[in-house]
């Protein structure tokens, strides 16, 4: 990597194209893999390797995954594989001894002690302010940072959270990561494997009209753990049913009706993922371009914080 900027594996989102083109510009590009569905990554890993000469990663939701799975993500030769949301212990030795860098995500201290223990080779320390999945009762992405940093030395730790300038980045530095994950700026990119009116969204959107919930998981039916609530910019279910969880759950025929919404086109199919940052998203530009951009926004920040 010639600059300390990783991209976050998005579900979906980060697919192929946007994992080789941040790689391509001197980050760690991550596919996004998720669950690790066969078709997906049939499609999207030849897209990866053929677009970078450059180290990339593969990113896998550890709760929706088995050994196989790691398996054929590694028959691929990732020099990464980060696991998120989940006891990574199943699969942690067999990624070392396949020789790639073993990569975990933690969203508290518990988590971050295991992964220690673990021997994890990077450790992302993720802060509530990110967009999509994380901690129902996460730390801010400032001061749980440094703990982690404290806590993983000498194991390098990535911050995320909230992060989607180069100031951000710079910011990570000065809290003694070495480096940053960057996830829903990245998603407003050329290569971004997502609807236009998603991007077109993130663009357009607030910062306070972001909202951490599991209203939208309950009604598309999705097996997230509970544990895990996801930030997105405003829904008509979120309105709906906002405090009414186990409600919703109990209520065949309100998921029902989320699906036929769905098919009618009076809701988006998606949920739109976003960071507590998505103000500071102004633009579609090419994903290698922003790695250079961050990286140079982060150096202007910190030479202007060392004048001061």
């Amino acid at each position: 990597m010639a600059h300390p900027i990783a991209l976050a594996p998005m579900g979906g989102s980060a697919g192929g194209a946007l994992a080789a083109a941040v790689s391509r510009g001197g980050g760690l590009g991550l596919l996004g893999a998720g669950s690790g569905d066969r078709e997906w990554l049939a499609r999207e890993l030849p897209i990866l390797a053929a677009g970078t000469g450059n180290p990339w990663g593969v990113g896998l939701l550890t709760w929706a995954i088995d050994i196989a799975t790691v398996e054929r993500v590694l028959d691929c030769n990732p020099r990464a594989v980060m696991l998120s949301f989940g006891d990574p212990s199943p699969f942690a030795e067999r990624v070392r001894q396949a020789g790639a860098a073993l990569i975990i995500q933690v969203t508290d201290l518990e988590e971050a002690r295991r992964a220690v223990d673990l021997g994890a080779d990077v450790i992302v320390a993720q802060g509530t302010e990110s967009g999509g999945h994380g901690a129902r009762n996460g730390r801010s992405t400032l001061p749980f940072v440094p703990v982690v940093v404290d806590l993983a030395a000498p194991v390098p730790v990535l911050a995320a959270g909230g992060i989607a300038d180069g100031r951000g980045v710079a910011a990570a530095l000065a809290l003694g990561a070495a480096g940053a994950l960057v996830g829903t700026r990245f998603q407003a990119t050329a290569e971004a494997l997502v609807d236009p009116s998603i991007a077109t969204a993130i663009v357009a959107g607030r910062g306070q009209d972001t909202e951490r919930s599991r209203v939208l998981d309950i009604a598309r039916g999705s097996r997230w753990p509970a544990k895990y609530t996801a930030r997105t910019l405003g829904h008509p279910y979120l309105d709906r049913w906002r405090g009414r969880e186990a409600e919703l759950a109990a209520d065949h025929e309100a998921r029902q009706a989320y699906q036929d919404d769905v098919a009618r086109g009076e809701v988006p199919p998606l949920p739109v993922w976003a960071g507590e940052a998505v103000d500071l998203i102004t633009d579609l530009p090419a994903a290698a371009d922003l790695v250079a951009t961050l990286a140079a926004q982060a150096e202007d920040a910190l030479n202007r914080a060392g004048r001061r």
